[in-house]
This record gives structure tokens, sequence and C-alpha cells, in this order.
């Protein structure tokens, strides 16, 4: 692995914020439409509401995936996602967690006073398709590197979690 190094993660299909914007502005419509001729009960109202909700928090994570870096430096790491910044020396990195998930593993860095986490590929399968990659595509190689960069030598494991840590547990 080159020592600087920038990494994006893949990027779902944007198909579903569409959807959800276009589910909450039929509603809308729906709504206004039944509004002309009778009383509206509050749960549509409530409804409409979850809908437009629903598309602006996947309006958010899609714009949150798409401001995401991992950079790789000879010094350590660093991980922006839109949100936060933060920037770690290899030494300050006292942990780092592997957990499965539904499309890849997480990976938690965890450092003195900062953390990050980010999965590694995972491929999203519909009907024995896949339909999407999520994730990014080298997280397993950023994961190793970490690892041995960091000088992270003691390993925890069960079934749900494993850590690399510098004290043996």
């Amino acid at each position: 692995m080159p020592e600087s190094q920038t990494y994006r993660p893949e990027l779902l299909s944007r198909r579903g914020e569409w959807n959800a914007w276009l589910f909450a502005l039929s509603a809308t419509v729906g709504l206004f439409m039944i509004r002309a001729w009778a009383i509206v009960p509050s749960w549509v109202w409530f409804f409409v509401g979850f809908l437009y909700f629903s598309a602006l928090s996947i309006s958010f994570g899609n714009w949150m995936d798409r401001q995401t870096r991992l950079m790789v430096f000879a010094d350590g790491v660093a991980y922006e996602n839109g949100l936060r910044r933060v920037r770690l020396r290899w030494e300050q990195i006292q942990q780092v967690r592997l957990l499965s998930a539904r499309w890849g593993k997480t990976v938690q860095v965890l450092g003195d006073t900062a953390h990050f986490s980010f999965n590694t590929l995972g491929e999203v399968k519909f009907r024995g398709q896949v339909r999407g990659r999520t994730g990014f595509v080298h997280g397993q190689a950023i994961l190793e590197h970490i690892i041995r960069s960091a000088g992270l030598l003691a390993v925890t494991q069960n079934e749900s979690c494993t850590i690399y840590s510098r004290e043996l547990s």
C-alpha cells in the first residue's frame, strides 16, 4: 500500500432517494385532493410528514457518502465525511474493532481523543443478483495496513466482534 493514498467508498444508486421524494410529493398531492372534499385525519398528516422525513434522511445519507474520504499517510490516517474530520497518528490509535455488518464488515478505529468507522466492501443482493456495492473497495487492505502500522498485536475475538489493541485483555 502506498504511503499516501486517498480512498472513497462505493456509492449506491440514487434511485431510492428519488423514489422517496416521489412518494412524499405524491402523498402531498393526494393529501390536498382529499382535503378539498373531506376532513383529513391527523394520522394522514403524520404519514406525509414521515415520508418527507424519510426522503430527507436518505438524501442526507447520500450526501455524507459523497463527502466521505479515508486518507492513509506515512504517519497516520484521516477520515472526513462532511460533518466530521478525524486525524490520528499511528501511535494514537489504541484499538480497532471489526464487526459483522449486513453488507461487508464495519471497522471502528478508536484513538486517544477521537474515533471513526468505515465499512469494507459489501454487495447488495436481491434475488441472487448484485444490485449495488457499498463500503470501501480496498477496505480489507486498509484495515490490515492500519493494524500493522499502529502496532496492534493483541486480538480478542468473540462471535460478533474482533478487537485489535495494544494491550492484552
